[in-house]
């Protein structure tokens, strides 16, 4: 029995959106009539259902978009008039905060404090952020030497038409506008997938969307599982952009399948962060920053830093401070106001979180603290850190995607950059010292396309973000996540002989 009603703390509680998928303004049910339980992964109970979409209901989604595009009705929109309605979108996520917050909790398992404290105001950001964009997209004039004769030459950005975003179930409503508010600023129409796992915060943005007065068609939303709907995303001839957050391996897919008729691409995909300590740190913060890099969100962060290298003089003492960091982090159901980290997202990813776990037991690592099952009910698991792992070991190369910390000593430098770049990731990584020509010269040294230096994760929408290597393609967020959503037109006039 799916309960309509979601509570949160005493005398707070909401209503479920309307579940139905949103295309062209209207709300469909899947052209193949199934659907998809939703489980709240504190207590595994499934609280409510989405349509299961196939390719029928993408396509009819794609049309729609193609028809909003081609209409000029937002794509030709007057800039300042697109910029108002895309801040009308950031205030309307911040008047419904609250429902937002306990939506997301449900969907993911994490507490409603965090969703208010970090997903729901990130997502309000990035359309307030972007809204200033939208009327500042310009082009320029090209300096053509020519054949000796005058020419007046310039480019201009222009949206790149219908694109195609599928996003991730770590952060379902934050990812889904840094992905949403770019391309709106561009000047876009959208087909948005969210996560099977976690989709109802994404139905609700579209809402809001529309009730800050979006056109119709601009925004749609499709739920599906993603080797169905996300794949008919991928493969269909009327998306000319392809915007993915998600693991390397799908990624690899997508590029596949885009590049048979050249679709464009960016990826936000995997890492394996490390954080670096060195013994002149302030060890006390640098410690419960460390443990905060992997533990938030239960380590289900893209940008998690899973391997932590210390300098050796000082490894015991920092590795005892994550430890006892990890320890006092309350585990509980998402609406208990004391829990500090909720549930995982799914009973599998908590099975295969703990399968990474028994690996690292298997290979010799030394377990400091964690390596269980915790809370009560639901998908728990403890926040674990493993010391002195084998380099090669399946702990230390392969994202976990869950509450799981490896701690190795370094002797300087060279050595602990050596380490940091011996991934085939390059997402994020972290610096910890009190000696900032070190903390600068390290952090050009590290691969990876963000580095922190005393903090880790603090994000902006001002900020670019993505990763190099096996991390992803292209960058979100920035100027440069919104040009991803443009594409450049020279055009070239003689003006005399």
């Amino acid at each position: 029995m799916i309960d309509p009603q979601l509570h949160g703390e005493p005398g707070f509680e909401v209503r479920l959106p309307d579940t139905r998928m949103l295309i062209g303004g209207e709300r469909y049910e899947a052209g193949a009539g199934k659907r998809i339980d939703i489980e709240d992964p504190a207590t595994g109970k499934v609280f409510a259902s989405v349509p299961a979409g196939t390719a029928e209901d993408v396509d009819k989604a794609v049309r729609r978009a193609r028809t909003a595009f081609e209409s000029h009705s937002w794509s030709r929109m007057r800039p300042l008039d697109r910029a108002r309605i895309i801040e009308a979108i950031a205030r309307k996520i911040e008047d419904n905060a609250g429902e937002l917050a306990l939506l997301e909790s449900y969907d993911n398992g994490k507490t409603v404090h965090h969703a208010m404290a970090v997903d729901v105001p990130a997502a309000a950001d990035i359309f307030r952020y972007m809204a200033g964009w939208a009327s500042k997209i310009g082009g320029q004039v090209n300096p053509i030497s020519g054949d000796g004769r005058q020419y007046h030459s310039y480019s201009v950005r222009e949206p790149i038409g219908v694109v195609g975003q599928i996003v991730p179930w770590n952060y379902p409503l934050a990812m889904a506008a840094w992905k949403i508010a770019p391309a709106l600023a561009a000047g876009c129409t959208i087909v948005l997938k969210p996560s099977e796992v976690t989709p109802l915060t994404a139905l609700r943005l579209a809402e809001l969307a529309l009730e800050a007065g979006l056109p119709e068609g601009v925004l749609n939303v499709v739920t599906g599982y993603g080797h169905e709907a996300g794949q008919a995303l991928v493969e269909h001839p009327g998306i000319d952009k392809i915007a993915f957050t998600g693991s390397t391996r799908v990624g690899k897919q997508i590029v596949q399948t885009a590049a048979k008729d050249l679709k464009r691409v960016t990826l936000e995909l995997g890492g394996k962060s490390p954080s670096l300590i060195f013994a002149d740190a302030d060890l006390e913060k640098a410690s419960i920053g460390a443990a905060l890099a992997i533990f938030f969100n239960s380590g289900q962060v893209c940008l998690a830093a899973s391997r932590l290298y210390v300098e050796r003089s000082v490894y015991d003492r920092v590795v005892e401070g994550v430890a006892q960091a990890a320890r006092s982090f309350k585990l509980g159901h998402g609406r208990d106001p004391d829990a500090m980290l909720g549930p995982l997202v799914s009973r599998a990813q908590q099975e295969r979180v703990l399968d990474y776990i028994e690996q690292g037991r298997s290979s010799g690592a030394e377990i400091v603290t964690g390596g269980g099952v915790g809370g009560e009910g639901g998908y728990f698991v403890e926040p674990t850190i493993f010391s002195n792992p084998g380099p090669d070991s399946s702990i230390v190369r392969e994202e976990i995607f869950g509450p799981v910390l490896v701690a190795t000593p370094f002797d300087d430098v060279d050595e602990a950059l050596a380490a940091a770049n011996d991934t085939r990731y390059g997402l994020a990584a972290n610096i910890w010292t009190r000696d900032l020509s070190r903390a600068h010269l390290t952090a050009r040294r590290l691969q990876a396309g963000t580095v922190w230096i005393n903090t880790h994760g603090m994000n902006d929408p001002s900020a670019p973000f993505g990763g190099v290597k096996e991390s992803g393609w292209g960058r979100e967020v920035g100027e440069e996540g919104v040009l991803h959503y443009t594409e450049t037109k020279t055009v070239t006039a003689l003006l005399a002989d």
